[in-house]
């Protein structure tokens, strides 16, 4: 290992590994495939940066966001490790640059979102690469019973095979001892090749505050205004209740700015920046900001709203004392938030009648079955989100097959005169853009591609066209624009049974929306414990610890919290829900209505039917959104 340990020093200036890095590494470099379930901040990306530097061949790494790519991406860069990304943002010939570096061995480690492989350009490429390691970062994505289920994760291992990459580094925070066995089990990692460090960090002193509502804003002022100077992230639910948090922080004398994903980037990235450099001290932000965050000194993490799950919450508090200097982790808690968190879970499962209708649009296809999420989304009612999970189910299944896919409208702006444009070029090339100018349906500013009547009057084909307009894009000569994302998928079987099908498909969303509300409440049962909250943490890990009490918990110091609803609320009746639900059974049809939907309605959740009712506007919408969904549904069955 003394090649390992010269590397550690040059590469990141460090004489010492921390705690289960070099054993991950040295597990790797034996051959071995590998998973590192490290705490937030603890090094988990040390492992594949340095073991790549010593593996032959390329270090594949997929990641679920572009932020954590671009972030460890820098880092790679500031450290000399020779690493690039393949994402949307790049241009064509950034991208071909790219891939002959790989191909020359210039480039050691290359960064790629999941969603990259079904990218038939990508796989392609890939095919013709040797990978010497799959790194799958935040791997308890892959599993069904983890806190963040990403469907595009499941097909991972398949991949690996594909692309005969020997070895595999999964790389988590946060995962139970379920969630590590299921991971494991679906790359073949052995057991003894797992590497658990534990989740205790004693310098991280969590505390659960009881608070009433209506007077959670001045409890958040008065805990933050004597170390209002000091590095703070207050954690909301909503985009609202970010500003709303925000803006009363400023009021109160604090330097306080709201973070969310509804912002553009360019303020997003001016408020990031300003609290790394610490002109912003504290941050009130959903949980869209975090992800890749390195700042060692933040000594406050305050969860202003319940967090998703104990994973979320574990996630987000590792955010502070990176430096091992003592930080305060406080929720300020109560019921109240209940029905949101779990109303999130319940708008996610597709009703049968939905899983139906995409079962018989399938059938109804021939050996090809093209697919705009969008429309699809709206056609069956069913979130693009859990509408990708039912199509990998239905992958998994041998139902459908993934084969490519295309933007179904281009349009160009020219920058210059088409004479101009094709003044550059000669011969044949020269006759062929000549013919997709003239055989495009031209308007005042914008230019629509007509690939049938290019093809029809042009001896070409689509993907020479695509290829031609692309290259006209990158040398400025127009401005192309693409719209209508379509996946073309390869129906295996078009004889299934649709009853036994949809009976399967709905069968695993039910046990998923199960297990997401079981969480929820083992959630509150942790917050309301009256054991130690940070011995309770580590158990929930797998952890084990020869300790009963951390010393430092608010349970240890002053006993268990009891999080109670402080906003009151009627005792609901059949009367108050059929008095909310007139609007919406004069405006919708009984056959378009269920109890589900109906629920929905009355508790505000969001659908894509809802958009096509303009459901918002019909009396009644989101009229019992503080009360919690099995509540109200109990009283329309």
């Amino acid at each position: 290992m003394s090649d390992i340990r010269h590397s550690l020093q040059k590469y990141f200036g460090y004489n010492a590994f921390r705690p289960g890095q070099e054993q991950a590494i040295k597990t790797l470099l034996d051959g071995r495939s590998s998973a590192a379930i490290f705490p937030t901040g603890s090094g988990k990306s040390l492992i594949y940066q340095l073991a790549a530097m010593h593996l032959p061949h390329l270090t594949l790494v997929v990641s679920p966001l572009l932020a954590l790519i671009s972030d460890q991406l820098e880092a790679m860069e500031g450290q000399g490790i020779p690493a690039a990304r393949i994402d949307s943002t790049l241009s064509h010939q950034q991208v071909m640059g790219i891939r002959e570096d790989v191909r020359q061995g210039k480039t050691k480690v290359l960064m790629v979102s999941v969603e990259r492989f079904k990218n038939e350009t990508f796989r392609r490429f890939l095919s013709g690469i040797e990978v010497s390691m799959l790194v799958v970062d935040e791997a308890h994505c892959i599993s069904e019973w983890g806190h963040n289920f990403r469907p595009d994760y499941l097909k991972l291992p398949e991949y690996r095979t594909a692309f005969n990459i020997s070895q595999v580094l999964l790389l988590t925070a946060t995962a139970t001892p379920r969630v590590i066995e299921d991971m494991c089990r679906r790359f073949g990692i052995l057991k003894d090749d797992v590497v658990l460090t534990g989740f205790y960090r004693k310098n991280l002193h969590l505390s659960v505050l009881p608070v009433a509502e209506t007077t959670k804003k001045a409890a958040l002022a008065e805990l933050l205004s004597p170390t209002k100077e000091e590095s703070t992230i207050v954690y909301v639910t909503l985009q609202k209740t970010a500003e709303e948090v925000a803006a009363y922080l400023r009021e109160a004398g604090l330097v306080a700015a709201a973070y969310h994903a509804g912002m553009n980037h360019a303020d997003r990235e001016a408020i990031q920046n300003g609290f790394m450099f610490g002109q912003i001290p504290v941050i009130v932000a959903t949980i869209a900001f975090g992800m890749g965050i390195d700042k060692p000194d933040i000594r406050h993490v305050v969860h202003y709203d319940l967090p998703k799950s104990i994973e979320g919450y574990s996630q987000e508090i590792g955010r502070a004392g990176r430096d091992g200097m003592t930080s305060h982790c406080t929720l300020l808690g109560n019921l109240d938030g209940v029905n949101v968190l779990e109303n999130f879970v319940y708008g996610d499962t597709p009703e049968r009648i939905s899983i139906q209708k995409l079962l018989e649009s399938i059938q109804r296809a021939d050996k090809h079955w093209e697919v705009q999420f969008a429309r699809l989304s709206n056609s069956v009612n069913v979130r693009q989100l859990p509408l990708k999970t039912m199509l990998v189910y239905l992958e998994m299944d041998g139902v459908i097959k993934p084969l490519y896919s295309y933007f179904a409208s281009y349009r160009f702006k020219q920058v210059m005169e088409t004479e101009q444009i094709l003044a550059r070029f000669k011969g044949e090339r020269q006759i062929f853009l000549k013919a997709i100018f003239d055989f495009s349906e031209k308007a005042r500013t914008w230019t629509t591609i007509d690939f049938d009547n290019i093809v029809a009057n042009y001896n070409t084909d689509r993907q020479r066209i695509v290829a031609a307009l692309d290259y006209l894009n990158e040398q400025g000569l127009i401005q192309l624009e693409t719209k209508q994302m379509t996946e073309v998928y390869e129906v295996l079987e078009s004889g299934f049974d649709i009853e036994k099908v949809t009976d399967v498909v709905y069968e695993r969303f039910a046990l998923k929306e199960k297990a997401e509300v079981k969480r929820i409440n083992d959630m509150l049962a942790f917050f309301s414990s009256d054991r130690c909250l940070a011995a309770s943490l580590s158990n929930y890990f797998g952890e084990t610890i020869d300790w009963e009490q951390c010393g430092h918990c608010s349970v240890c110091l002053k006993g268990p919290a009891r999080l109670e609803k402080t906003i009151p609320l009627q005792v609901l009746s059949n009367a108050t829900v059929d008095e909310h639900l007139v609007g919406l059974r004069a405006s919708v049809p009984a056959e378009k209505r269920s109890p589900v939907i109906e629920t929905r309605f009355l508790c505000g959740i969001h659908t894509p039917f809802f958009s096509s009712v303009k459901a918002s506007s019909i009396p009644g919408y989101g009229a019992l959104e503080n009360y919690r969904f099995a509540e109200v549904i109990n009283l329309l069955y």
